[in-house]
């Protein structure tokens, strides 16, 4: 089961910062960094979350996932080209992999996954989407597809938001922006927290 909180952070130090507040799912997403320093980020993931009883899910660099001994890798649909899921399932990691549309969903559920992501449900600003938000319509339609396997939502989402995002039946809300860009990121998170109850 995963937690019904999903943080998602650009680095180790955003981790380190937020994950002691109570945080037990938390997505590392390191771009535009040298190997050695995403092998020093994750490390200190790792550590972080194993002392406050964390699940760290390192996102798009599944051979460096490897290398450090996380258990959990999320993939884009465009990672998947390159992943060789078969050095995944023989370290033993469990995949999350991203979805926007029925093709995708296809793929997705064709690689065994521990999760399907679907988003953005409403528009975000963290990065320009080719698709238009999906809505809670489309989230109930991909719970329906997928039955027990567990749904991540993201994409514009806020603790207000939260009540309708789990009665469409996400099992889990995924956060980088409303956190990130917070007055208090640590307060925002402790609201998080709370609101996925």
């Amino acid at each position: 089961m995963l937690d019904r909180f999903y943080l998602i952070v650009g680095d180790a130090d955003w981790l380190e910062r937020l994950v002691p507040l109570g945080v037990r799912l938390v997505q590392l997403r390191l771009k535009n960094m040298a190997t050695d320093e995403m092998r020093r980020h994750i490390a200190r993931g790792l550590e972080c979350c194993a002392r406050h009883g964390a699940q760290l899910v390192v996102n798009d660099h599944w051979r460096l996932a490897i290398e450090a001994g996380a258990d959990f890798v999320h993939l884009g649909q465009e990672d998947l080209d390159g992943a060789d899921l078969a050095a995944l399932r023989r370290a033993g990691i469990r995949l999350g992999i991203s979805t926007h549309d029925e093709a995708e969903l296809d793929r997705a559920l064709a690689c065994d996954p521990a999760y399907v992501a679907l988003g953005p449900i409403w528009p975000t600003l963290l990065k320009k989407m080719p698709w238009a938000p999906q809505g809670l319509d489309r989230l109930r339609e991909w719970k329906a597809r997928i039955g027990a396997l567990p749904l991540v939502a993201i994409g514009g989402l806020t603790p207000e938001r939260l009540p309708g995002v789990f009665a469409a039946g996400a099992d889990s809300a995924a956060v980088v922006t409303d956190i990130a860009r917070a007055v208090s990121p640590e307060e925002r998170t402790r609201e998080w927290i709370r609101a996925a109850g």
